[in-house]
C-alpha cells in the first residue's frame, strides 16, 4: 500500500490530488483501493485538524447563526433573554449572557451550551 503520514504541504497536496482521483468513482470498501482511500481520507482529516483547526463559534456568533438557520427574530429571543432593548444588547456585545439566559437559549432553542459559554464576542 505504501503510504506515508502527512508532516508537509508538499505531502499534503500529493496526498489530496490522489484522493481527488477516487471522487468521481469512489472504489467499494474493503477493496486495496477501498483500504487506500480510507486510510487516504483520514490522513487528510488528521492533517487538516492540526494544520488548519477551526475555532468553535463564540455565544453571539452561536445565537446569530441559529436565527438565521431558523428565521428567527429579536421577537423569538426575547422570551430567552428578555426585552427587545436586551436583547440587542446582547447581540452588539454590550451586555454578556447570564446563566438564566444560557439555560433558556439552551433549552428553548436548542444551542449548544458548550458555544454559549465561550468567551463573548
Amino acid at each position: 500500500m505504501n503510504i506515508h503520514p502527512i508532516r508537509s504541504e508538499h505531502d499534503y497536496k500529493a496526498a489530496l490530488q490522489e484522493l481527488s482521483a477516487y471522487f468521481d468513482n469512489e472504489p467499494e470498501p474493503g477493496t486495496e483501493d477501498g483500504d487506500r482511500f480510507e486510510v487516504l481520507a483520514t490522513l487528510v482529516e488528521a492533517y487538516e485538524a492540526k494544520a488548519f483547526p477551526v475555532d468553535a463559534p463564540g455565544p453571539i456568533e452561536a445565537i446569530r447563526f441559529r436565527m438565521e438557520q431558523g428565521g428567527l427574530t429579536v421577537k423569538d429571543l426575547v422570551p430567552s433573554i428578555g426585552k427587545p432593548n436586551r436583547v440587542y444588547e446582547v447581540l452588539n456585545g454590550k451586555r454578556g449572557l447570564t446563566i438564566d439566559m444560557i439555560r433558556n437559549l439552551h433549552r428553548n432553542l436548542g444551542i449548544p451550551a458548550e458555544s454559549l459559554i465561550g468567551s463573548s464576542g
